[in-house]
């Protein structure tokens, strides 16, 4: 890209992109590849989404603990990612300060649709 058109990729974030991307993972990960386990899993397209929980519902359930899965549809460009990754940050944070997530996550979801004006998949698998 660099060779290609630099000012063009610089101008319209695709190489800041790649460079925050090379700082915060050494490289590409699979989901399905990952044994660790979580409360909460946030995808960002409703591609992903729907194979993270086909994963998790293909796995042998072990200890019945709940972990939420959360779509918020982000277009792959400059200014959406940065938008949607305030209005994640935002959520997590609303998320964390709440006493029951378990029952309380359906609520605070329909509250942040309304605000951003997005609408989030949610569904609860189990490991």
């Amino acid at each position: 890209m660099l060779r290609k058109d630099k000012e063009l990729y610089t101008q319209n974030g695709i190489l800041h992109m790649l460079d925050r991307n090379k700082r915060i993972k050494p490289r590409p990960e699979r989901f399905q590849n990952c044994k660790d386990v979580f409360d909460l899993i946030l995808t960002c397209e409703e591609r992903v989404y729907d194979q993270v929980v086909e994963d998790l519902n293909s796995r042998e359930q072990e200890t019945c603990q709940p972990v939420h899965v959360i779509n918020v549809d982000i277009q792959d460009n400059h200014e959406e990612a940065t938008l949607g990754a305030f209005l994640i940050c935002e959520l997590c944070q609303c998320i964390q300060h709440t006493e029951d997530m378990e029952n309380e996550i359906d609520e605070l979801l329909q509250e942040f649709e309304e605000k951003s004006g997005r609408t989030f998949l949610h569904t609860v698998c189990f490991y």
